[in-house]
């Protein structure tokens, strides 16, 4: 099985590439900086490549060397802290063209190497339904990945496209020294969800053949209270 994931390098995109690693699929995961990408490719036993999703007129040349892709991971995210009032016009471009321009890229540079049975996985977030302070670019950007997820799952058919919508993972390196008392409170699961549990649900989205234009939330029902 050949496993490309986007922003392998760290967090759940880590996780996802070491999973399939693991199991001696072959795998090529992707940093933005070449040193870091090779250093963590060869440490889960995959291959690694520099890419930067904010350039995307780099992307296809970044991923010449692809031949097969049967599972592509689109997991690459970039935080932002942006609000109507103060508006940071440069940041803001960055991340819509990251996360939306520089995600659709990669899978035009990589439909040409993708099959009927393959699969795509995009990562988006919660904060399009619970936005908060600051989350102005970030929760208009995973709303989009909503819309992207539908569009290329009718375009690229039989392809399988589906997107995944963690809310805070307490375990993942950004989160965990976190006080979170309070949106554990409003989780009914009565914790927050782990980066194992994402990671399989990322799985289960990539294998299950049935499961096509999916956004699927994984926050232990925090939106329900």
């Amino acid at each position: 099985m050949s496993v490309v994931v986007v922003g392998g390098s760290s967090g759940i995109g880590l996780e996802v590439a070491r999973f399939f690693a693991d199991l001696g699929d072959d795998v090529l995961l992707t940093s933005r900086d070449a040193g870091r990408a090779e250093r963590v490719a060869k440490e889960v036993g995959a291959r690694g490549v520099a890419l930067d999703l904010a350039e995307p007129a780099t992307i296809a040349g970044a991923l010449t060397g692809v031949e097969r892709v049967d599972h592509l991971v689109l997991a690459a995210i970039e935080r932002d802290h942006n609000t109507a009032a103060e508006y940071a016009i440069e940041r803001a471009i960055r991340l819509v063209t990251l996360k939306l321009v520089g995600y659709t890229e990669v899978v035009h540079a990589l439909v040409p190497k993708m099959h009927p049975g393959s699969s795509i996985v995009v990562f988006g977030g919660q904060a399009m339904r619970r936005p908060y302070p600051g989350s102005t670019t970030v929760s208009t950007v995973n709303g989009g990945v909503v819309g992207l997820v539908h569009t290329l799952a009718c375009e690229l058919a039989p392809i399988r496209v589906n997107g995944i919508h963690p809310g805070i993972v307490g375990d993942s390196p950004y989160w965990r020294d976190k006080p979170l008392d309070g949106v554990v409170a409003r989780t009914p699961l009565g914790r927050l969800a782990a980066m194992d549990e994402v990671r399989d649900a990322v799985v289960f989205l990539l294998r299950n053949g049935a499961v096509n234009g999916v956004n699927l939330p994984v926050d232990g029902g925090w939106l329900l209270k």
